[in-house]
């Protein structure tokens, strides 16, 4: 079941502030430590994040999507996100780092060497996430990072960046970018967006509704949103919808019909036509190929 968050909550700016003697932040999380980061944030920091094993829900600016088998992503500075993990995800552990664009000084990424993870940061704007040997791999190097020395981490990390940066294993999240690098009282109104389709996307979310709690016309909201998001709105809460049942299809055992109810679809074939355009398969297909890989 969905956590509900009140609709008037804005996206928590995340001060964060690495340890004494340390230039970026480290976390690891487990079973006996969750990251409880699970509202909608941001902050300056770009910020890298494996999720060893498990599967759940990725919400990144205004891309949403559901993650299997583990998940290694990079968020660019001040690009808004949810958590990745939480009680129901099944992970084994996730290992975050945080660190400003001129964590190693103002020029450092500058220097001919560092060209690619440069282009990585830029990239990031959008969120990246990684896939295949890429995600295998590297996540593997994250996970040693533990039991490496301050100094020792900080050259895997360097090393890590460089080979996200020259992987072909990616796939860019929010399409030509996602920035809230605009104006604050766009970060308000997206965000009060965003939080209230998170919290009723199982409700019918009209436009009237949602133009007037951010106190603008239909027309202008629409165009407002596009720009914003590259998405329509309605386009946006279907793929919301659509997500969270491909989550309820691999993870409880539930009859399709009612994974459509409790998505927020009223309309069965409506559920099933929406779903194959998303995902390529019918619900039934999508569910039985998670079983097969499953086995």
């Amino acid at each position: 079941m969905e956590r509900k968050f009140p609709i008037t909550q804005k996206p928590a700016f995340e001060a964060i502030e690495p340890s004494f003697g340390h230039s970026y932040t480290y976390q690891k999380f487990d079973a006996t430590k969750n990251n409880k980061q699970s509202v909608w944030h941001y902050h300056p920091e770009i910020e890298l994040v494996h999720v060893n094993g498990g599967s759940g829900k990725r919400q990144i600016g205004s891309h949403v999507s559901y993650y299997s088998n583990g998940d290694l992503i990079l968020i660019g500075s001040n690009l808004p996100h949810c958590g990745f993990t939480d009680k129901l995800t099944g992970n084994e552990s996730e290992t975050v780092i945080q660190m400003k664009q001129d964590f190693l000084g103002n020029d450092f990424f500058n220097i001919p060497e560092m060209k690619n993870i440069q282009n990585l940061f830029e990239i990031a704007k959008g969120g990246i996430a990684f896939s295949g040997k890429t995600k295998r791999k590297l996540g593997e190097k994250l996970l040693i990072l533990e039991y490496q020395t301050d100094f020792q981490r900080l050259l895997s990390i360097l090393n890590i960046l460089n080979e996200l940066a020259i992987s072909k294993d990616f796939k860019i999240l929010n399409a030509e970018g996602f920035s809230m690098e605009t104006e604050v009282k766009d970060n308000d109104r997206i965000n009060i967006v965003f939080n209230h389709v998170k919290a009723n996307f199982k409700e019918e979310i009209t436009l009237d509704e949602i133009a007037n709690m951010v106190s603008m016309t239909v027309p202008s909201f629409c165009r407002y949103f596009k720009k914003i998001t590259n998405k329509t709105f309605v386009q946006f809460v279907n793929e919301y919808r659509l997500v969270h049942a491909s989550k309820l299809l691999a993870e409880q055992p539930m009859s399709i019909t009612e994974v459509c109810m409790e998505s927020g679809f009223n309309n069965f074939s409506h559920f099933n036509k929406q779903f194959k355009a998303f995902t390529g398969q019918n619900p039934s297909e999508y569910r039985n190929e998670l079983k097969n890989v499953l086995q």
